[in-house]
């Protein structure tokens, strides 16, 4: 399958590799406290392995088995946020879906077009099959950005997610390349 459509760049926003300079923007939003639910984020990363992440960052998804992009504002060329592929299968070509927006960029459709325009390269480029994410069902920002992404709901899994001593359940969300 071909396009003319470019893989990475919809118009407003465009997804890049990481580059030195995202060294704050990743330090703000590993660190952000309020975000940890979302992942697996346990603790604090500092500064210097934040910097040796990014120094020794593999973009090869077939050998790493993730990849990670940074959701540039096309208008300004600034950093608001990022897009993970994780858990990447190569022989079921799917992979774990994660993406951040940060606060100052919310409420702009960035996540959905970040989510839309991962999904076209991840299919074309990658001849992936699927991309699956899972979020907390209150959530509700996140789950409005997948289902605007074309993303489905899968499944509901109880008491997946815990915040302190409360846990709540997660949807898992997929969306598949009927084309493939």
């Amino acid at each position: 399958m071909t396009t003319d459509k470019p893989l990475l760049d919809d118009g407003v926003i465009a997804l890049r590799a990481l580059e030195p300079s995202d060294l704050d923007a990743m330090t703000r939003w590993e660190n952000d406290t309020r975000l940890w639910s979302a992942g697996s984020q346990g603790a604090p990363l500092s500064r210097h392995l934040i910097a040796e992440y990014i120094a020794n960052y593999d973009a090869d998804i077939f050998a790493s088995r993730q990849l990670r992009l940074i959701v540039v504002e096309k208008a300004t060329g600034n950093a608001v946020g990022a897009v993970d592929l994780y858990d990447f299968d190569p022989l079921s070509l799917r992979a774990g879906i994660g993406i951040i927006i940060d606060e100052t960029a919310r409420g702009n459709g960035y996540g959905t077009r970040a989510l839309k325009q991962l999904w076209h390269y991840s299919s074309i480029h990658l001849g992936m099959h699927q991309l699956w994410a899972m979020t907390a069902i209150d959530n509700t920002a996140a789950c409005r950005t997948f289902t605007n992404a074309g993303f489905t709901t899968a499944g509901r899994l109880r008491s997946w997610v815990r915040r302190g001593r409360q846990w709540v359940d997660a949807l898992m969300y997929q969306r598949l390349n009927i084309e493939a």
